[in-house]
């Protein structure tokens, strides 16, 4: 991943597409400041104001059930993890956290995999940080340190690796808007992942770039979404295409966050429809 030392728009690009900060060549911006930003943003991402970006993101409005699998230590950052029943080695996934942070809809969503067989440790890249109104997570996006973050996501995939509860025999990363971007980010810097899956992430669309993935990718996305507009979808799709990496890309007719529960937005067909291929595309990986 590039070098960077903390992501004041860096970071918000990312976010842009709804997504993520994504580190690195990718980042888009979604609030475009007169002076600093960056050069290499996607236009089509620049006209968003950060008040038009924030407004991507309604606070979630469900009550917050804990999660049943367990906080642990990684590395001095706190993590979720979630096992499946019985006993390892098991396929493995770790899961990057929206805009909101490392909240109950993401120890859901690790819960919910490891009840498919896999292993989900869900890392934490807003140092304990959990939001519940626009301004605060964008305070924590813009807060995040990339290398800080690289690191923490190599953390999580070692962790999957060597851990005697885990041994994973297969691995691969999931996230969503902001986690999305970093998903993707984990799969251009770790060729050894099986495969990534990538919620309305932001987004690389450069071949070049794009060949550096060894994963195989899952892509899902919202025609609707203001953030990352359907031809950059389309864009990725030709880049991955062109770049040899297999991938499947799905595009809804919703909007961005479609696929969290505790979202004004959410679709529950076009969710439920999303996570058929989740699953497809995971039980695909183990049988490699």
């Amino acid at each position: 991943m590039r070098p960077a030392a903390r992501v004041p728009l860096a970071a918000l690009a990312g976010l842009l597409a709804c997504s993520s900060s994504s580190p690195g060549p990718a980042k888009g911006a979604a609030a475009v400041e007169p002076s600093g930003a960056p050069s290499n943003l996607p236009a089509s991402t620049g006209p968003l104001t950060e008040e038009q970006f924030k407004a991507l993101h309604p606070p979630p409005t469900s009550p917050q059930v804990p999660g049943r699998g367990a906080a642990i230590d990684l590395g001095g950052t706190r993590a979720y993890l979630a096992l499946p029943a019985g006993e390892g080695p098991f396929p493995a996934i770790l899961l990057v956290h929206e805009w909101w942070g490392l909240n109950a809809n993401i120890e859901h969503w690790a819960d919910r995999l490891a009840s498919a067989g896999w292993a989900a440790l869900a890392v934490d890249l807003y140092s304990g940080v959990v939001a519940t109104d626009r301004d605060t997570a964008m305070a924590a996006m813009k807060a995040v340190d990339e290398r800080q973050a690289a690191a923490t996501i190599a953390a999580g995939l070692g962790f999957l690796a060597s851990d005697p509860r885990v041994r994973a025999t297969r691995r691969a990363v999931i996230g969503w808007c902001f986690g999305g971007g970093w998903s993707l980010q984990a799969a251009l810097a770790h060729p050894e992942l099986d495969g990534a899956i990538i919620y309305y992430g932001q987004l690389e669309t450069d071949p070049a770039k794009l060949r550096a993935i060894k994963a195989r990718v899952l892509g899902v996305f919202g025609k609707r979404d203001k953030g990352i507009p359907a031809e950059q979808v389309s864009a990725f799709e030709a880049g991955l295409k062109q770049a040899g990496v297999r991938a499947e890309i799905h595009v809804y007719d919703a909007e961005h966050g479609f696929a969290n529960p505790s979202n004004p937005k959410y679709d529950q067909v076009n969710a439920a429809d999303a996570w058929k291929h989740v699953l497809a595309f995971l039980e695909s990986l183990r049988s490699r």
